[in-house]
């Protein structure tokens, strides 16, 4: 154990470290739909190794069951009021990656999408909270903090210290992480009421309502002991009315609870010196493995084979949160001015598919739209592009940008969230650098930065530094596991 973390300790009276249950709504890799999944499969792997037994709690969804039903253990079953209605609740347990998992069994609510929308999403995940707390002094694991996870989990806390006081679930400490606080869980009180019975004198501004509805991430950050977002620069923003999507009031009340950290990519699964999805192996000292990445993927997406012309990609949601947006405004005015080729892995808006479509063809063997997704695919466009762009209107952390670095691929970013927290500009004077940003959401200063990105590629010298600077950064979840454990320990 640290000296930090005995000291910090001893000062509570303990000697042990805290037992830690994350509850959320999906986890990798028996769940993902996004970079929620990535954090609570990865980081209790890297908390176990600081001594802390972290566990998770998430629903058996019909994916997990499809592809771990032989695998899972049964441990108990007992039946929660929902309304009116008694619903069955299963619980499993599986090990995963050396960690414990309980999954939350019921076909009704998790037979089907992980996330269905609108009132049966709330209603799904209205269960889930109600399975967990009741669940929790069943397991035979006493957790000292249960750390909640976006809007789907965090009415847990609310719960625990109205309905559970005196209880085992009201002495536990509750820990609300923000992964994007633009989805809030925002229900009407008479939906929320018929379900879980909350009283009505907490449907104020105080606590659960919100613009007329009642707000779950809201009730989280009244009730939670301390609350964290993804990224320091994150935990600024969302105490600004432009960032807050409206809670910006009741986060800069708790702001003496609130802060930041920077989450982590599993460096085993994104590595270039091992990745199996990749044509040609490499690391910083060895490139010329990414230079046969790079001549496969403009094989692969039908690009003209030009080892010296840079290649700019994005893998991303085409939603104008991701700055699509700019890039629609400024790519036909790139591609017939600059020698270059650009290439886009991912979905989203219709209009903006539509755009990449006619881009493909206006442009053919210099820009590639590849409207769909492939995780192998993903990891070939890191290895073999030259910049990985990322404009976004917001981004509380962001992982493409650190696997972009950790495969030699130079970031150009917009200043926000985690992007600007994670890639240090270039400093032509120094060479210092792992990328290129801009500060203002704007689509020609987006412009001028990738502009800038392509000078430096004309220089073999200056690129070859920024591409090993890039590569040292280390963005592994042991540093995020750190700060967790410091915030674990501030609770007890």
């Amino acid at each position: 154990m640290k000296k930090e973390f005995r000291e910090m300790l001893k000062e509570r009276g303990r000697t042990e470290m805290p037992k830690v249950l994350l509850a959320a709504a999906e986890c990798a890799p028996l769940s993902k739909t996004g970079g929620l999944a990535d954090v609570v499969g990865t980081l209790p792997q890297d908390l176990a190794k600081l001594g802390i037994d972290a566990r998770v709690i998430t629903p058996y969804h019909k994916v997990i069951k499809d592809k771990y039903r032989d695998k899972v253990e049964h441990l108990f079953d007992f039946e929660v009021l929902l309304g009116w209605v008694k619903e069955y609740v299963g619980i499993e347990r599986l090990e995963v990656n050396g960690i414990t998992v309980y999954l939350v069994d019921n076909e009704k609510y998790f037979g089907d999408k992980i996330y269905r929308g609108g009132e049966p999403e709330g209603q799904q995940y209205m269960y889930f909270c109600r399975a967990v707390i009741e669940a929790v002094p069943l397991l035979g694991f006493d957790p000292d903090v249960i750390h909640c996870n976006d809007w789907h989990t965090s009415i847990i806390p609310m719960l625990a210290h109205t309905q559970y006081i005196g209880s085992m679930q009201d002495s536990i400490k509750y820990l609300l992480t923000i992964h994007n606080i633009a989805f809030q869980g925002k229900f009407g009180f008479d939906f929320v009421h018929g379900l879980l019975g909350i009283d009505p004198g907490y449907y104020t501004y105080e606590y659960l309502e919100h613009n007329g509805c009642a707000n779950f991430l809201k009730a989280g950050c009244v009730f939670s002991d301390r609350i964290n977002t993804v990224s320091p620069s994150y935990a600024g923003e969302i105490r600004t009315p432009y960032y807050a999507e409206g809670l910006d009031g009741i986060l800069n009340a708790r702001g003496a609870v609130l802060t930041g950290i920077i989450n982590g990519i599993d460096k085993v699964a994104f590595n270039p010196h091992s990745d199996p999805s990749l044509p040609a192996r490499y690391d910083r000292g060895h490139l010329k493995g990414k230079a046969k990445c790079k001549a496969e993927l403009q094989a692969k997406m039908g690009l003209e084979q030009r080892p010296d012309v840079p290649l700019v990609a994005m893998v991303t949601r085409m939603t104008e949160q991701k700055g699509f947006d700019l890039v629609a405004y400024i790519l036909d005015e790139l591609m017939n001015t600059e020698d270059i080729q650009f290439m886009l892995l991912g979905t989203g808006d219709a209009r903006f598919e539509d755009f990449m479509r006619g881009a493909e063809s206006r442009f053919p063997g210099r820009l590639c739209a590849y409207l769909g997704y492939s995780e192998e695919l993903s990891h070939l466009v890191y290895a073999g592009s030259d910049f990985f762009l990322m404009p976004s209107r917001f981004e509380p952390c962001g992982l493409s940008q650190m696997i972009a670095m950790r495969y030699g691929s130079l970031p150009i970013v917009r200043e926000t969230g985690g992007l600007k927290d994670t890639v240090m500009p270039y400093n032509k004077y120094t060479g210092e650098g792992t990328g290129f940003s801009f500060a203002n959401y704007n689509a020609h200063e987006m412009l001028d930065a990738i502009r800038k990105a392509l000078e430096c590629y004309k220089d073999e010298e200056t690129m070859q530094g920024l591409i090993g600077n890039a590569m040292k950064e280390d963005f592994g979840f042991e540093r995020s596991a750190l700060d967790y454990a410091r915030h674990y320990i501030w609770m007890l």
